[in-house]
Formats: C-alpha cells, sequence, structure tokens
C-alpha cells in the first residue's frame, strides 16, 4: 500500500508540474503578442536599451571635476561606436561662423565680413575641437568674475591695449578684470550707481539688459549683483578673445555685431539698452541701427550712450576729433531719437539716456506717419538673417494712452513665474494661460528628477547654462538662482515664436539654427540642456553636426541633459561614447513605459598637443 501511494503522489505532482509549465509557457505568449501590439511598449523598449546601451560605461558617470589629463575609459558598445578624433591644436579657439580666413572675403562694407559666415557642409570639421594645454576648471563664482586663469585664454593683447582703461591685467597665471571700461576706468560699479540715480535698476523693473559691443562685458558682470541679466555682444575682431574672456568669467555674451542682419532676438525684448563707446555709426545708414535697437527695446525700456559724441563741447579735445563732426553726428542722434519718440530724460557728463514711449498714441510725431517709414513686416521677430532696414518697427496698438503696448510686465522676481503678456493677450497662436502655467509645472518636475542623478544642478557647480530647445523657458526658470545664468535658445524651426515670452519671465535667450554652429568660443558653457531637440531636427541636418558643436562649446567636465524618444537616444548614446562622454540613460519620471527617456553625459577631461590629426 506504501509502494502505490507513493506512485499516486509522483503522477499527482508530475500533473501539476506539467500544468505549470502549460501556464508558464501560455503566459508568456500572451505578454509576447501584448508587446508586440504596442501595448507593452514600455517592456520592449527596456529590452532594447538593455541590449544597445553600453551599461558597463554607467558606474563611471562622474558629475565630479577630477582636474586630471586622464580621462575614464569606457568599454565598447555592442554596436560599432564612431570614434572621433582630435582635430589639431590650431582649432583650440575655432569659430566655425566667425572664422577670421572666411570672414576677409566678405565686403567690409557696415560690418558685413564681422556677421555670421558659416561653413558649407563639405567644410565643417568632424573632429573635436582640442582644450589648450594646461586647460583648468573656471574659477567658481563671484570669484571668476575677477579672475580667469591664463591657461584658459592665453591672450595678453587686451592688457597691453587697454592699459590705461583698465579692463585687464595679468599677474602670474592668472588675468585679472579690476571692473574698468573705456568710460568707467574707475569701475562699473560707480558707472552703474551714476545710471540707476535715473534708471529704475534697484526695485526689479529693469532686469533685461543689451549691452552692444562690451568688451570684456564688465558693465554686465557687476550689473549682475543689482539682479539685472545682461545680453552682451561683441564681434571676433582684432580685440582677440573679449567675448571668450566674458564667458570665462561667467558673464553671458555672444560673437556679435550691428552690421546688415537684424539682431538674433524678439522684438520688444529688452528693459535697457547701452553703448560704452561702442564705435557703432549711430547716425549712418538713415539711423537703422537705431532703428534696431528701437525694435529689441521694450516700450517704456531705456537706452544709454556713453562717449563720444555725448557733451562734444567739453570733451572733443580728449577725443581727438573737430568740434564740426562731434556736433553733426549728435545732432543727428538727437533727430532719429526724436523720430522714434524717445523722450531724453538725462544728460551728464558724457553719458545721455533716452526712455521709449510706451505706446504709439502717447507719440505725438508718430500721429503723422508720413514723415516715419514703418516696417511692412507683419512678425517683428522674423529676424534670422534677414536684412536689417531704416524702417520703425511698429508697435501692438493700445486702446488708450495710459497702456503699455504688448501688456505691463510685473518687477522681477514677480515677472518670472507669471503669465507672459504674449501669452495673456493671444500673441502666441494656440498658447493659453493655463497651457502656459501647465508648462511650468512639468519643468518644475523635469528639474526635481534631475538634481536626483546631478547633484551639482542647483548647487552652483555649473555657472554658464544652456538651453537648446528653450520653449517658454521653464527649464531656465525652474533653476533660477544668481549662481548661474541660461542661454535660451529658441530654434528657428520652432513650431511657436516663445523668445519673446522668455525675456518677459525675465529670462535671456537667442534665435538659432543647430545646424549650422552657435556665436560662440569653444568651451564656454558648463551644462547643455535640450528637450526634443533631435527629434526637431530629424530630417533637417545631421545628429552628428549637432553633437560635435554641442562638444565643441561644452567644458571639460561639462554636463549635458537630453530629453528624448528612446530610438532618437540610443543613436545619440552610441555617437557621444565616440566623442568621450561619458553617459548614463534612465527612465522618464513618470516610469519605464513612457517612450521619452532621459540621458545624463559628462564630457570627459582632455587637452591639446596633438599636431597631426586629421581634421
Amino acid at each position: 500500500m506504501a509502494v502505490k501511494a507513493s506512485s499516486v503522489d509522483n503522477r499527482t505532482r508530475s500533473t501539476v508540474s506539467l500544468c505549470i509549465v502549460i501556464g508558464m509557457c501560455c503566459f508568456f505568449y500572451i505578454l509576447g503578442a501584448w508587446q508586440k501590439s504596442g501595448f507593452g511598449k514600455g517592456d520592449s523598449i527596456a529590452l532594447e536599451i538593455t541590449k544597445r546601451t553600453d551599461c558597463t560605461v554607467l558606474p563611471n558617470l562622474s558629475f565630479d571635476r577630477h582636474h586630471s589629463k586622464a580621462g575614464s575609459s569606457s568599454s565598447d558598445l555592442v554596436s560599432p561606436v564612431k570614434k572621433f578624433k582630435s582635430c589639431p591644436d590650431r582649432y583650440t579657439d575655432y569659430t566655425p561662423c566667425q572664422d577670421q580666413d572666411r570672414a576677409m572675403k566678405f565686403p567690409r562694407e557696415n560690418m558685413n565680413y564681422r556677421e555670421r559666415h558659416c561653413p558649407p557642409q563639405k567644410e565643417k570639421l568632424h573632429c573635436l575641437i582640442p582644450p589648450p594645454k594646461g586647460y583648468v576648471a573656471p574659477f567658481p563664482w563671484p570669484k571668476s568674475r575677477d579672475y580667469v586663469p591664463f591657461a584658459n585664454c592665453p591672450y595678453k593683447s587686451l592688457t597691453v591695449e587697454k592699459a590705461i582703461q583698465n579692463w585687464v591685467q595679468y599677474e602670474g597665471n592668472v588675468f585679472r578684470f579690476p571692473g574698468g571700461g573705456t568710460q568707467f576706468p574707475q569701475g562699473a560699479d560707480k558707472y552703474i550707481d551714476q545710471l540707476a540715480s535715473v534708471i529704475p535698476i534697484a526695485n526689479g523693473t529693469v532686469r533685461t539688459a543689451l549691452d552692444t559691443g562690451c568688451g570684456v562685458a564688465s558693465w554686465g558682470a557687476y550689473l549682475l549683483k543689482r539682479n539685472v541679466l545682461a545680453m552682451s555682444f561683441a564681434p571676433r575682431d582684432s580685440h582677440e578673445a573679449q567675448v571668450q574672456f566674458a564667458l570665462e568669467r561667467g558673464v553671458p555674451a555672444v560673437i556679435g555685431v550691428l552690421g546688415t542682419i537684424k539682431l538674433p532676438y524678439p522684438s520688444r525684448a529688452f528693459d535697457m539698452a547701452h553703448c560704452s563707446r561702442c564705435l557703432i555709426p549711430w547716425g549712418a545708414n538713415d539711423g537703422m541701427y537705431m532703428m534696431e535697437v528701437d525694435r529689441v527695446l521694450r516700450p517704456g525700456g531705456y537706452w544709454v550712450l556713453s562717449g563720444p559724441p555725448i557733451n562734444w563741447k567739453v570733451n572733443y579735445k580728449g577725443w581727438q576729433r573737430t568740434k564740426k563732426d562731434l556736433e553733426a553726428e549728435q545732432n543727428r542722434i538727437e533727430e532719429i531719437a526724436d523720430l522714434l519718440c524717445w523722450e531724453k530724460v538725462s544728460e551728464k557728463g558724457e553719458m545721455a539716456i533716452w526712455r521709449k514711449r510706451v505706446n504709439t498714441e502717447s507719440c505725438p510725431s508718430r500721429q503723422d506717419e508720413s514723415t516715419v517709414q514703418m516696417c511692412e513686416s507683419t512678425n517683428p521677430d522674423d529676424v534670422w538673417y534677414k536684412k536689417m532696414k531704416a524702417c520703425v518697427t511698429p508697435l501692438p496698438n493700445v486702446k488708450d494712452d495710459s497702456k503699455v503696448a504688448g501688456g505691463a510686465i510685473k518687477p522681477f522676481p514677480g515677472r518670472l513665474h507669471a503669465v507672459p503678456p504674449r501669452i495673456a493677450n493671444g500673441f502666441i497662436p494656440g498658447v493659453s494661460s493655463e497651457a502656459f502655467q501647465k508648462d511650468n509645472k512639468m519643468w518644475k518636475k523635469h528639474v526635481k528628477a534631475y538634481s536626483t542623478v546631478n547633484k551639482y544642478l542647483l548647487t552652483g557647480r555649473y555657472r554658464n547654462i544652456m538651453d537648446m530647445n528653450a520653449g517658454f523657458g521653464g527649464f531656465a526658470a525652474a533653476i533660477e538662482s544668481p549662481k548661474s545664468w541660461v542661454m535660451n535658445v529658441v530654434p528657428t524651426i520652432a513650431k511657436l515664436p516663445t523668445l519673446g515670452a522668455v525675456y518677459e519671465r525675465g529670462l535671456i535667450g537667442i534665435y538659432h539654427d543647430w545646424c549650422e554652429a552657435f556665436s560662440t568660443y569653444p568651451r564656454t558653457y558648463d551644462l547643455i540642456h535640450a528637450s526634443g531637440l533631435f527629434t526637431l531636427y530629424k530630417n533637417k541636418c545631421s545628429m552628428e553636426d549637432i553633437l560635435l558643436e554641442m562638444d565643441r562649446i561644452l567644458r571639460p567636465e561639462g554636463a549635458v541633459i537630453l530629453r528624448d524618444d528612446v530610438d532618437v537616444l540610443i543613436k545619440v548614446n552610441s555617437l557621444a561614447q565616440g566623442m568621450r562622454w561619458n553617459t548614463k540613460m534612465v527612465d522618464h519620471e513618470d516610469g519605464p513605459l513612457m517612450r521619452e527617456k532621459i540621458l545624463y553625459a559628462v564630457k570627459q577631461y582632455w587637452v591639446g598637443g596633438n599636431q597631426t590629426a586629421v581634421a
């Protein structure tokens, strides 16, 4: 009986085991069919990432600064990785669209040769721009405002040319910036104090500023402690590296010039514009340059002009120009200012300040438009490679002369999270106040998730930050701090004209087409963020070219955060590995079933020294 009972038990266990096996087979068959149907996409995505992502490098991802010449190594991906070589050392400060040799082939009239002239596709470099030997991480802010390592910008010409103007001094292995300038040799602080006696800088009314012909951007550097964010620009010319110095100091700046094309900024963007002996011929070309400043100046904004020809009767001897010449120049500037309906609110010493009227109705001379050439374009923000013209950009209409054209803006920081007037008043098609608030909330959530992976994001470690596809500036608003600033780039092919709203939030930014190089020097950004950028540019230009440009402008040991579709990021990750980036891909904050993923990267530290590398 015992033997028989044992036999029955064995048959029972065999039957149960068989049922379990059959049940598991059915379960996995159904699961596989479910995934192929599209409803189980998250699991197949996870499998694809496991197969095609270089998991062995993930533990080596580090956001720490090492100050080491040896970069961390990574094993090969499952799929082949294209390894990018270093460019020859002569390209260490290469600016593709402001290349000096190419510039000399263009006309000098109206500074055309100093504008953007990008290389054709066949002339683009497909190698990594090498940092100079001895390159080190910049000093942390605010020390970086006053000191820049010599090895990072080894150019002494400005210390000689501008010695008496207190621009920059060479001391041992660093450059020191005393805060002086051509018009403020005693320091930018005292100069700004003079401005603040006329312009409401202290109360947040003035938040965004434009500095034309900025030198080493000391004016913008010292405005920062007053919570004013200046967009500074200067050409790449005989004053070698002035914009590079500005960015090494941790001050917003781009390579640019008032020439023949419109500035890459939206209309009604800046609370204040400034020229301190910037050598721009304001009275030339029928006032075209003053009209362009008028386009980007917010209603009620201020224009500051210091240096020649202001108060020429007293100062003409020191300027080495004739009375007649200076008088004619100032008279012409005054005429154009009247035409633009700017009110002169101050002239003291070598400084004059005008204020733009808040609307057209409050401008008596504008009532007779036959005396004013108005711009015909219906979109004043359509500026990319558009020719500048001597015409006045119309302001939005108002119901009465007490209203601000386009809508009044709160003082900063109140304006940062308030609904921008362009959205509240319906100037951005299809975007409601509710949609803007939802976008705000979303980016706060994203940034919170970012900071759990990159613990340095909100600490001030990253001073110069770029958002390559900024939208409404939600990322920048979520990380806003005196410790950092964000260059909000709105691609020229973006679906919505959002850059104006970015400025209305008290942030700064620029239009750009990422099929071309950005107007900056190599190694000028500490962190680069991009959401949906590669999907946006799919079939527009090469993913490889965009990534190489990102590498050019990113500092050694700088960080990258990319959000995009998983299939896109898998391709990006493969290329990034070949560019000496350490990477890590993680799921969306809402879980693995979301197709959108986040790719974190850190650029390895390495320097030049290769004269024979092939470009």
